[in-house]
């Protein structure tokens, strides 16, 4: 009996058992990162934003659950809420390290899509449930859908680079990120104290973070070899062009006014692009920053190697 039980319990632990295993605590690292990504707006209350279609007149406190904030002005932080989930499933997958990577990255994705899908079904099925007939409620719907869809696959594409071995790809993964994470720290501020109490202080450092994370990536991801060089020119780039597509995202679907006139919201889209994107949108001094900090990092880790591999002199 002694033995019988000495090889159920070998038999319980053999190898074959890991794959089961990595492939659940990835799946469950997903859910958990998909639901820390949507944080920001459950711990609101996740009702669903006033619309302007909408068929009946209500109150903001009589609106619907929504797990995803739908909402023509509400773009720029869906995009927030999932690429971070994406990326946190990403980066835990990469500290985990496990010996099987590629189940369990895949298994953590599977979660975090699952997490995000099932919003997405319950916050459109929500959203159609209310919205008043005519082809631009049809035309909002599925402008909302398409935007919601590129986020999903955005938030698969971070999960998959900054969960790499690559330290060139985490870096650039933290590049796709950086902006996304910003916003979705100040959601956290915005979820908590109230959108009318957010301390001044919040919007002006939330300008910096970006910069600082992505400069902190690139002196670890370093210049060697050469190519790398090419993630320190995307990330640089993603930060100049990712802020001003977020603002211009916000001001042209923000503007009730050009609703309807896809001609003049391209032709005012262009227009704020090409001026957020010029000296005076400002994101000049972000880039500068995030350079420094990457060198001044390189500039550390350099000194910190030559002293380790320095000889003690007698």
């Amino acid at each position: 009996m002694g033995q019988q039980a000495t090889d159920l319990t070998v038999s319980d632990n053999r190898p074959g058992h890991a794959p089961a295993r990595d492939a659940m605590r990835g799946g469950l690292i997903g859910i958990l990162a998909g639901l820390l990504g949507l944080g920001p707006w459950l711990i609101t209350g996740a009702q669903l934003p006033l619309q302007n279609l909408w068929a009946a007149e209500v109150s903001p406190d009589q609106m619907p659950v929504s797990l995803l904030p739908l909402s023509q002005y509400e773009l720029t932080t869906i995009v927030a809420l999932l690429t971070v989930g994406g990326a946190a499933a990403g980066l835990a997958v990469r500290l985990w390290s496990p010996a099987r990577r590629r189940l369990a990255t895949w298994c953590a994705a599977a979660g975090v899509l699952g997490v995000q899908f099932t919003a997405t079904v319950q916050s459109f099925t929500t959203l159609d449930g209310g919205l008043a007939g005519g082809t631009m409620a049809r035309l909002y719907f599925a402008g909302l859908l398409a935007g919601v869809i590129l986020s999903l696959v955005a938030a698969l594409v971070a999960l998959l680079l900054v969960s790499s071995r690559s330290r060139a790809l985490v870096a650039l993964g933290v590049g796709l990120v950086a902006v996304p994470f910003a916003s979705w720290l100040v959601e956290w501020v915005v979820g908590s104290v109230g959108p009318l109490n957010i301390p001044a202080a919040v919007p002006s450092t939330a300008r910096w973070i970006p910069a600082i994370l992505v400069g902190c990536f690139l002196a670890w991801c370093g210049l060697r070899p050469a190519r790398r060089a090419v993630v320190w020119l995307v990330d640089l780039a993603l930060l100049w062009v990712v802020p001003a597509l977020f603002i211009s995202v916000n001001y042209v679907l923000g503007t009730r006014v050009a609703a309807g006139d896809l001609q003049e919201m391209l032709l005012m889209s262009r227009q704020i692009l090409a001026a957020t994107l010029g000296p005076a949108g400002g994101a000049l001094p972000t880039v500068l920053l995030a350079l420094a900090v990457a060198l001044a990092g390189l500039g550390a880790r350099s000194v910190a190697v030559r002293r380790r591999t320095a000889v003690p002199t007698e």
